[in-house]
């Protein structure tokens, strides 16, 4: 079938390829509705490679998506056909010892969607396990279903956090990830979050939500202001989602003592952190990897409308237009948050 292929470092092409489409006993088909675009996803096209993982054949992009179910297997009971959903990407070994404990997402064997040599979903149809398939209740949208992947970064970065309500939290970096880790900040007990970042229309974005106070740090110090609103105590939690080393240069003066960093960007370069500052404050610090158990939550709140993610989508574009869309998400825009691929017109 025709799909978004990504032929090798910086070529693009839609065109036919053989996917499995054999549905299993415990799948699911999925016919393709939305696909967001990820960074990891630019990152591939425009490097070719991402740490140890490198595209070395043709893959398929994209692992941000919403359909609706179209087939099942024999062992599916808590599916059916019709069902809108929306698909965690990463399958892991369900026999590993990671797993076992409850944090797969770290599972070495993991199979995940567009990354290398696993295949994403940028065509049409899909068949996923169905117990990586959630469905999404009537009130939550395609466009909003495929941005269930992403907010699950920022819900497992809020979980780690181990937030009490009333803290007070940082967010280094306005990006995509960084605005929904605030909202799941907020959600998760935070009764303010201060967000950081040299990019004056990304922070307006944000500052449209209630409780997120933006940082312009090409006009402000960001430890001055902190020191200010916090009465030189610190913020409680700090969440580093900017990937930048050079957020790490006096990121502990930030912090209050006691409190926790949360690491989760991921620097391409080798990155140092001052220790003794750490320990001085005896600073928590908790690491992020994609997500574990937390689909079904993330979904719940943005159904509730205790989070809204429609105002992070820029712009949407049609299957036809793959191509522009991961060229116009390779520049960087500072007024895009998130750009959509949509396959089908009708919502």
């Amino acid at each position: 079938m025709i799909a978004l292929v990504l032929e090798r470092k910086g070529e693009l092409a839609l065109r036919n390829i053989d996917l499995p489409q054999t549905v299993g006993p415990d799948d699911v088909k999925i016919d393709i509705h939305t696909v967001g675009v990820c960074g990891s996803d630019v990152h591939y096209y425009t490097h070719g490679a991402i740490g140890s993982f490198v595209v070395r054949e043709p893959m398929v992009l994209g692992h941000e998506a919403a359909g609706t179910i179209v087939a099942v297997g024999a062992n599916v009971t808590n599916l059916k056909v019709g069902d809108r959903v929306c698909m965690e990407p990463g399958v892991p070994n369900m026999n590993s010892r990671a797993t076992k404990l409850g944090i797969y997402n770290v599972d070495p064997d993991v199979r995940f969607w567009a990354t290398p040599p696993i295949h994403g979903v940028l065509t049409p149809e899909a068949v996923h396990p169905a117990a990586f398939t959630y469905k999404l209740p009537d009130n939550v949208s395609f466009a909003e279903g495929a941005m269930v992947e992403p907010f699950a970064v920022g819900l497992q970065a809020a979980t780690r956090a181990h937030i009490t309500p009333g803290d007070v939290g940082l967010v280094i970096g306005c990006g995509p990830i960084g605005i929904m880790t605030a909202l799941a900040a907020l959600a998760g007990g935070c009764s303010r979050v201060y967000i950081s970042d040299l990019s004056a229309p990304k922070l307006a974005i944000a500052g449209q939500y209630a409780g997120v106070h933006p940082v312009d740090i090409t006009q402000a110090k960001l430890s001055d202001v902190i020191a200010t609103e916090t009465e030189n105590w610190g913020v409680d939690v700090i969440f580093e989602a900017s990937g930048s080393p050079r957020a790490y240069d006096g990121i502990f003066d930030l912090l209050r003592p006691g409190g926790t960093l949360v690491l989760i960007g991921m620097p391409v370069e080798q990155t140092k952190f001052d220790v003794p500052a750490a320990i001085i404050k005896e600073a928590r610090i908790e690491t992020v990897f994609r997500y574990a158990n937390n689909f079904d939550r993330a979904i719940n709140l943005i159904a509730s409308g205790k989070v809204d993610l429609k105002p992070l989508i820029s712009d949407t574009f049609d299957f036809a237009q793959s191509i522009e869309a991961f060229d116009r998400a390779a520049k960087g825009l500072p007024e895009d948050v998130k750009l959509q691929i949509r396959m089908k017109t009708e919502n």
